[in-house]
């Protein structure tokens, strides 16, 4: 997907307009037990970019800063040349304002509202009672892609680990997001529904043209997603490749 530049927030510079994705941050925690520094720099121009590597190497602090619900100490953020954290500069765009669809591990669904609740949620103003006519025939539309509509009225205590992910992405993508962040999404599947997740997920990110950052521990999630592969380890990024899975395959090693 080719990246160019789009509008962005008064106050803001362009970064690199050729750049997807620019992230470089340092972020620091500490608690009795431990320090942890975090020390994340990477960039990729690809629409699927992975993040892989141990538990507890930063890659779960990296998608909270892009996504707007961690602030880093120091660096620089950067979508589609817009940017979106500079601690330099003072930049430092509203999490709500970023345009980002996150896609959590347990999913984080809301257990006292039906489907097309969850899915709505994020349509609605602060004043409104109900959605509007034209947000609710989105939803239904958007549950009609996603094969869900027949769960409009179902709670997420009914729902199989398949519904659940698929109510998630659909609310993710209900915002009609710059960026969809996936944290391992496919981690509570079993095996047989996480190859057909895998497919489903590939032909929703390319029929909706979102790109996409995605943690994961399973080199299946590698070989059927990443065109940008960026490796953690201890909170640094230490290896960065491109088409991992092909014969031209190049990486930097940081």
């Amino acid at each position: 997907m080719e990246a160019k530049a789009r509008a962005f927030w008064p106050g803001t510079d362009l970064a690199n307009p050729d750049m997807l994705i620019e992230v470089d941050i340092e972020r620091t925690l500490n608690s009795r037990e431990r320090s942890f520094t975090l020390k994340a720099t990477f960039a990729s121009d690809e629409s699927r970019v992975v993040l892989f590597g141990p538990s507890g190497s930063g890659k779960t602090l990296t998608l909270q800063s892009v996504a707007g619900l961690m602030r880093p100490v120091s660096g620089r953020i950067a979508l589609k040349g817009r940017v979106l954290f500079d601690a330099k500069a003072g930049i430092d765009v509203p999490s709500r304002e970023r345009r980002m669809g996150y896609l959590f591990q347990d999913y984080a669904l809301f257990p006292h509202m039906t489907v097309f609740g969850n899915v709505g949620y994020g349509l609605r103003k602060a004043w409104q009672w109900r959605l509007s006519k034209k947000d609710r025939r989105d939803v239904l539309g958007l549950l009609d892609t996603l094969e869900i509509r027949h769960l409009a009225e179902s709670f997420p205590a009914d729902l199989s680990g398949g519904q659940k992910q698929r109510v998630a992405l659909a609310r993710a993508l209900m915002t009609r997001p710059d960026l969809l962040l996936l944290d391992e999404p496919f981690a509570a599947l079993d095996t047989l529904l996480r190859g057909r997740l895998r497919k489903e997920l590939l032909d929703i990110q390319e029929r909706f043209h979102v790109p996409m950052i995605m943690i994961t521990h399973d080199p299946e999630d590698i070989t059927a997603f990443a065109e940008t592969l960026v490796t953690y380890e201890a909170g640094r990024v230490c290896q960065i490749q491109r088409d991992p899975d092909s014969a031209s395959s190049s990486s930097d090693n940081v």
